[in-house]
């Protein structure tokens, strides 16, 4: 079913190029979109690309789980207690008296089974020999407790440990008085906090994204290089038509898979929720909101990433243009994602300060111009520098695809100036027209 549609839209591209054999720029776009949007769509290996990414993400939320537990399991707020029995019980009913105002500075006061049936207990003996699961030893009496364990536990518990002994002796307050409360909707240090959060998870979710999908534009030409494929569009159709067609067909491609994972991530998230909450630690219905309102956010966040996704997609697509082997398209794709790691690093350390001079080169520099203004449209409500950012991005992006064209016909096609009469530097200076070459000499396009 898939090859006949494929065949169908191949017979119709071809009758298109027949009927006008000289196409626009974005005509000939639309036939190489149209194209390479069908054939990746109706693959098989698109169903496993869809498949991939999901595998990751339910074994990460295995791990979590399994790290939560073990890291409860390990983290210890209990201390051993080994004092006199009336000492150990006046002890447990301060701490129980504390807790209500301390909650968890208060720790678990246990008494040692052992320190009671032997007289000449050793707590820094005990804790060597590594029995029991104390974070620490507290010996000693109410006036002089002691209290046995590593630096950072002594450092720790110290303080709540005197206090609970103060509480046991009387001679720390009985009664606490009750502080009268006043709740307010946000403030502006706590709103500013939050939508900083926001951008920083909107920035890894674009970054995640653009990178998880820019290798599909690499792979798409290194196939068709392949099998000779790219050298019969070019010579059909401008370059440049060609690549802008090929990236916004991937961008499409990315935006049905997108669709797809964002549907089953909503169904989990119906069936699953307090389980992701409790994974995760994060209620995602209590998300800080965005200076700019959700939906224009979220507007400006489609925009974004289809600026991040062309921008990456021109520089793969450049890289797989020079290649001549899928070795060569990964041995040069490295340099391009470690820079683009890089520029999302630049991005991210930007966003508590906003306006700064790297902030603004983070605005300014094409390929983290998107990340940059994204965290801006969480942070701040101006509106207009948006449009300018996205103009710019825009015009780097047919920059990117112009200079990747020209740099594939001159380096892989060998056809930047064929056909041209090759007039020297200097002719005009010396003579002029007889330092042009004569139309016999015109160097033939290979």
């Amino acid at each position: 079913m898939s090859e006949h549609i494929m065949s169908e839209h191949r017979m119709s591209d071809q009758n298109a190029l027949n009927a006008n054999p000289r196409l626009s720029f974005f005509e000939a776009a639309w036939v190489i979109a149209r194209r390479d949007f069908i054939a990746v769509l109706f693959s098989r290996a698109f169903l496993f690309f869809l498949i991939g990414p999901l595998f990751p993400v339910l074994v990460g939320g295995l791990a979590g789980s399994i790290g939560k537990s073990n890291s409860q399991a390990t983290v210890s707020m209990e201390i051993g207690i080994a004092m006199s029995a009336s000492d150990n019980a006046a002890m447990q009913s301060a701490a129980d008296r504390l807790r209500p105002q301390l909650g968890g500075a208060v720790p678990v006061l246990k008494p040692i089974a052992e320190a009671s049936e032997s007289d000449d207990f050793d707590a820094r003996a005990y804790l060597d020999a590594r029995r029991g699961n104390y974070a620490a030893v507290l010996t000693g009496t109410l006036d002089a407790p002691e209290l046995v364990g590593t630096q950072g536990q002594v450092n720790r518990w110290q303080g709540p440990i005197e206090l609970i002994a103060a509480t046991a002796l009387s001679t720390s307050p009985s009664q606490f008085p009750q502080a009268a409360n006043q709740i307010v909707a946000t403030s502006g240090a706590s709103e500013r906090a939050n939508r900083i959060r926001t951008a920083q998870a909107a920035q890894m979710v674009l970054f995640l994204l653009t990178m998880l999908l820019g290798g599909m534009v690499l792979s798409n030409l290194a196939e068709e290089k392949g099998n000779k494929i790219i050298e019969i569009l070019a010579a059909a159709l401008p370059m440049d038509a060609v690549f802008m067609g090929k990236l916004f067909a991937m961008l499409g491609v990315s935006f049905i898979g997108i669709a797809v994972w964002g549907t089953l991530g909503w169904g989990f998230w119906a069936i699953a929720e307090d389980a992701i909450v409790t994974v995760t630690q994060t209620n995602y219905r209590e998300l800080p909101g965005p200076a700019l309102g959700w939906p224009m956010f979220l507007t400006l966040g489609i925009i974004y990433f289809s600026m991040a996704y062309l921008l990456l997609g021109s520089l793969f697509l450049t890289i797989g243009g020079m290649a001549s082997s899928v070795r060569e398209v990964q041995t040069m794709s490295m340099p391009v994602t470690m820079m683009q790691l890089m520029v999302f690093f630049v991005a991210m350390a930007t966003v508590t300060d906003t306006g700064s001079s790297i902030e603004l080169f983070a605005v300014v520099f094409p390929l983290s111009s998107p990340f940059a203004m994204l965290a801006r449209a969480a942070i701040e409500e101006t509106l207009w520098v948006h449009a300018a950012a996205i103009a710019w991005q825009a015009l780097a992006v047919m920059l990117l695809v112009k200079g990747g064209s020209l740099l594939f016909r001159k380096r892989v096609m060998k056809s930047g100036g064929a056909g041209r009469a090759k007039t020297p530097v200097f002719g005009p200076l010396f003579g002029g027209r007889k330092a042009a070459m004569p139309d016999a000499q015109l160097e033939p396009a290979e």
